[in-house]
């Protein structure tokens, strides 16, 4: 077993004792935080996981599996050797619920030693799809964040609640946005106001209707995700998650009262930049489709203006800030707001990576199943979706137009082929619409209030190594191709 690490300062100190509820722990950043509290500070005394599960049994296995079970936790396993398996089993405490339901679902013996016990909650639980199904995504990024603080308030001694939203909640806007809260109905168009109870009371009418109607599921799935994009864009939100997670905050800063709370919003979270793992990662973001297209010489064209700044930031970062931030605002009674992001001190464009990744593949060149080299052939890069649209049209929807007129003459003999086809290309223009806010993003994300923290940290000698957030300190052309590009070929292709 091993002790303390040697990291110096009060954050180290502030999780020893503590005993810490995490939602989401199976999600990539919920992986990255469990261990870097295990590893930085193995005197915690408690981690409990709430996860979907019909028993903690059932619990219990799934954590074993999508986290312990996870290469990201060699480090700790080499660390306490032999004693690894006991050390997790006396800090680790899986628990069968959800944040759709009061109380998560927790039967009382469980809610009464939450409640009496627990110092911090981190409510990382998310559904994260730009097109879900709008009574999902209501569920989870709304109700969630409704039960998540109805359960804080009842936690006798509790000093921290963290909830991680997303810096995207903004995306339709323009210029320095900066790190400020949602207020209760507030929209990103104006003329418009948002009812949160109105809005749930239309999920629960559509529902009604489709199953009066005898809808299939797959016709109600649809309809949900199309009344999800529908009112996203009607106030202001490219698309159901970000719309969500506006809304999720509103509920929270307006529910909270004295409630001490800090929202973390992440941009685009990308690889592990130093520890434990470089390099490691989970689950493809926004830009990873390009580098897995290029290696794979699958993906002829994507959206994106190569001179736009791609806000990436890196996920031991955004864990190293998030436990810095719980230390920092404990028991404060107030709200405070993070941009964990990189546009604004260390600016990265697309160009970076498109130039980074040729290189790449040049010195590395991707192979086929046949084990010979694959011929890189360039990809094409539209800078507006009226140029896209264009090329769309020529390139796929005029022969598929031609292939639905031969399908009449002749009688249906290619109708399989031709809603085949139809399907792929309505779901291209869908995606070209998802993507684009993110893409061709011309916002700017103000972190000054999570400069001040690092700067704080910086002047207590508070770990700021082991605890490093700071963007500026990245070299985005030796991290792509170094770290990222090997990570998403390794982890993700």
């Amino acid at each position: 077993m091993i002790g303390e690490m040697d990291a110096p300062g009060s954050i180290v100190r502030y999780f020893r004792g503590k005993n810490i509820l995490i939602t989401g722990s199976n999600g990539f950043l919920g992986k990255v935080l469990v261990e870097k509290i295990l590893r930085a500070q193995p005197g915690v005394k408690k981690i409990f996981l709430l996860v979907r599960a019909t028993d903690d049994g059932s619990a219990k296995r799934r954590i074993q599996t999508e986290v312990i079970g996870k290469e990201i936790f060699q480090v700790l396993k080499e660390k306490h050797g032999n004693n690894f398996e006991q050390f997790i089993g006396n800090k680790l405490y899986p628990l069968a619920g959800d944040i759709m339901y009061e109380n998560f679902g927790l039967h009382n013996v469980q809610l009464k030693e939450l409640t009496d016990d627990i110092d911090i909650i981190v409510n990382g639980a998310a559904t994260t799809k730009y097109y879900e199904r709008y009574d999902v995504a209501f569920d989870t990024n709304v109700l969630g964040a409704k039960y998540v603080c109805a359960f804080a308030k009842k936690c006798a001694k509790l000093k921290m609640l963290l909830h991680v939203s997303t810096a995207y909640v903004a995306v339709e806007q323009e210029g320095l946005i900066p790190e400020k809260p949602f207020l209760m109905g507030e929209t990103q168009r104006e003329g418009t106001h948002l009812d949160i109870e109105s809005e749930l009371n239309l999920i629960k009418d559509t529902l009604i209707e489709l199953n009066t109607n005898s809808s299939s599921e797959n016709t109600e799935r649809g309809a949900m995700k199309e009344l999800g994009l529908k009112r996203a864009r009607q106030f202001g939100w490219p698309n159901t998650y970000v719309f969500t997670k506006a809304m999720g905050e509103m509920v929270l800063g307006h529910l909270r009262g004295d409630l001490p709370v800090v929202i973390v919003r992440p941009s685009i979270i990308t690889s592990l930049l130093k520890e434990p793992l470089p390099g490691w990662m989970e689950g493809i973001r926004t830009i990873d489709p390009v580098i897995i297209g290029y290696a794979k010489q699958a993906l002829k064209f994507f959206l994106v203006d190569p001179n736009t700044i791609m806000d990436v930031i890196p996920g031991d970062m955004v864990v190293n800030a998030m436990m810095v931030a719980m230390a920092a605002h404990s028991e404060e009674q107030a709200q405070t707001i993070y941009h964990v992001t990189s546009s604004l001190r260390n600016p990265a464009s697309y160009t970076i990576l498109q130039e980074t990744a040729h290189r790449y593949f040049i010195d590395n060149p991707p192979r086929g199943k046949n084990g010979k080299p694959i011929q890189l052939n360039k990809m094409y890069f539209f800078s507006t979706v009226a140029w896209l649209r264009v090329y769309m049209v020529i390139k796929y929807k005029l022969p598929l137009e031609i292939l639905r007129l031969v399908n009449i003459v002749l009688c249906g003999v290619f109708s399989r082929l031709y809603d085949e086809h139809s399907r792929k290309y309505i779901l291209a223009v869908k995606l070209i619409e998802l993507y684009a806010p993110y893409t061709l993003f011309k916002g700017c994300f103000d972190n000054m209030n999570l400069e001040r923290l690092r700067m704080a940290m910086e002047q207590n000698n508070d770990g700021e190594h082991y605890f490093d957030f700071d963007p500026k300190t990245i070299d985005w052309d030796d991290y792509f191709y170094r770290v990222h590009i090997p990570g998403v070929l390794k982890y993700l292709a």
